[in-house]
């Protein structure tokens, strides 16, 4: 049996008490980064065997992987968040679900939903595009989504997002509702919201950035 279990994006206190008793009972850890996995495990004051599994060596051990889990319990636990969702699982996934490997996965923290909610833009139909491509293909699916009907939401690094509202103000106008949420659960936690023009404002005006950015964009309006 596979789990797929959700780890906090910030405040250590989101984990659930069912991530928490998973972790406990499997006879296995694997994890996108096994330092971030040990950290996280010593605060849960579990221990574990962990086993790396990750976009670099998932193709190579995926076939042991799967043997292992025909006679085994594992968990999969990616460095923030749910496992797959922008972030390694999906290879593992699909093998569990081609060799017939019973798998789950528990609901727990992501940054996609709360960023969402606490824009205040209209959340009863989104499409969640995360990631965009660095180069090729990129202009091609901001053209796409700025004639998108219903909201649509990005993930962005912060060396990356002024380029990104940039980008976005470019396909889709300045006055299109838009807000940029960053450090989600954590200290800092932030929401910039407004016209796309104002949350660019608002990016400029600070000295740094920091924290991965979710952003938030209202669907075209006609």
């Amino acid at each position: 049996m596979l789990y797929f279990v959700p780890t906090p994006i910030g405040n250590l206190g989101d984990i659930t008490y069912r991530a928490v008793e998973v972790l406990k009972s499997v006879d296995l850890v694997y994890a996108e980064d096994t330092r971030v996995a040990k950290r996280l495990l010593t605060y849960l004051k579990i221990d574990k065997p962990i086993q790396s599994f990750h976009q670099n060596n998932e193709h190579r051990i995926l076939d042991k992987a799967i043997e292992y889990l025909t006679s085994f319990d594992a968990a999969y636990i990616s460095d923030a968040g749910t496992p797959a969702i922008s972030d390694p699982g999906f290879l593992l996934a699909r093998a569990c679900a081609e060799n017939k490997v019973e798998m789950t996965c528990l609901p727990g923290a992501t940054a996609l939903i709360p960023a969402l909610v606490c824009s205040g833009i209209p959340c009863d139909k989104f499409h969640f595009e995360g990631f965009l491509p660095h180069k090729k293909g990129r202009q091609t699916r901001l053209e796409i989504l700025a004639n998108y009907p219903n909201t649509f939401v990005l993930y962005e690094s912060p060396h990356r997002i002024k380029k990104c509202i940039d980008q976005l103000i470019l396909h889709c106008g300045p006055d299109r509702n838009a807000c940029a949420a960053r450090e989600i659960s954590k200290m800092y936690e932030e929401f910039i919201r407004g016209t796309l023009e104002e949350v660019k404002a608002a990016l400029e005006a600070k000295p740094s950035i920091k924290g991965e950015f979710v952003v938030v964009v209202e669907g075209l309006t006609k």
